[in-house]
């Protein structure tokens, strides 16, 4: 099984970097390839709200990949139908981070797609995501109105045109969810669970847990997730389902995580209340 690095603080930046430097993370860029970072931007907000990624989780892996050579580097995002990609990315302060380091932001909404088939049938996927050398996915763990839990695996949505992402909705989230795992396979992902809102993936009710984790499969990340949060795989199918379909594996164990500081003094994960999704669930009713 992969290996999760964690580390424990509130220095994103910081935090960061030593992930990717303890899991040599370099290794998994091609050879003259790129780097494509996908954060989670779903909406208007700063990160203290719950809802987005720190933009120290932006700045940490581009000065990683930079010091360690890596020239073609960017950052991808749609933000949700709702709103505006970059009008969003600048309230997150990712502007500041991207002139920093002259690294461009390319707007999704605004990307050409490829149909690509899937266990489900094909979904149309943005080609900036498809043909990056390494796709990094940068999610928020918190939790979803729909699914109860969102990280990894439901970030990758952020790379689908608005009309595929209603036609996810409309399917349920859960087998599309899954499916896109098998045709978007991050090799990197680092999980920002400094203070993610537990309840909706909008943000309002941040839980600091000063938690960030590394790992190289969506599917397992998403499952040590569900297990911090306290769920189980009934609640949140679409899990099994990804490591069903061939997107990655579910099993993890303890032995599998390796701690890269001393965890006394984080916070224990409150159980998600599971009001929005209790909400969403009557109003289908």
């Amino acid at each position: 099984m992969s290996k999760i690095y964690q580390i424990y603080g509130q220095d994103a930046h910081d935090m960061t970097l030593k992930l990717l430097e303890a899991s040599d993370a370099v290794r998994l860029v091609p050879s003259g390839g790129s780097v494509a970072l996908k954060p989670n931007l779903v909406i208007a907000c700063t990160p203290e709200s719950g809802a987005v990624t720190h933009p120290g989780v932006l700045s940490g892996c581009i000065a990683y990949f930079l010091d360690h050579g890596v020239r073609d580097i960017s950052v991808i995002e749609g933000s949700w139908i709702g709103d505006d990609t970059l009008r969003a990315m600048r309230r997150a302060g990712y502007d500041e981070v991207c002139r920093r380091y002259d690294v461009p932001f390319f707007d999704l909404k605004k990307d050409q797609t490829r149909s690509v088939d899937t266990p489900i049938g094909k979904i149309d996927i943005c080609c900036r995501a498809l043909e990056a050398g390494l796709l990094v996915d940068l999610p928020v763990l918190k939790g979803h109105g729909q699914t109860i839990m969102t990280c990894a695996l439901k970030n990758l949505k952020g790379c689908l045109p608005d009309r595929e992402k209603r036609r996810f909705h409309a399917l349920g989230l859960q087998k599309p969810i899954a499916a896109l795992g098998t045709a978007l396979k991050p090799r990197l992902i680092v999980v920002d669970s400094i203070c993610g809102d537990l309840d909706f993936e909008e943000g309002g009710n941040p839980v600091q847990t000063d938690r960030m984790y590394l790992g190289t499969d969506a599917v397992q990340i998403d499952a040590y997730g569900r297990t911090l949060m306290g769920l189980s795989p009934s609640q949140v199918p679409y899990i099994e389902l990804a490591e069903k379909y061939g997107a990655g594996s579910a099993g993890f164990s303890m032995k599998d995580l390796i701690e890269l500081n001393h965890p006394s003094d984080a916070p224990k994960y409150p159980a998600p209340r599971g009001t929005v999704a209790g909400l969403t669930r009557r109003v289908k009713e």
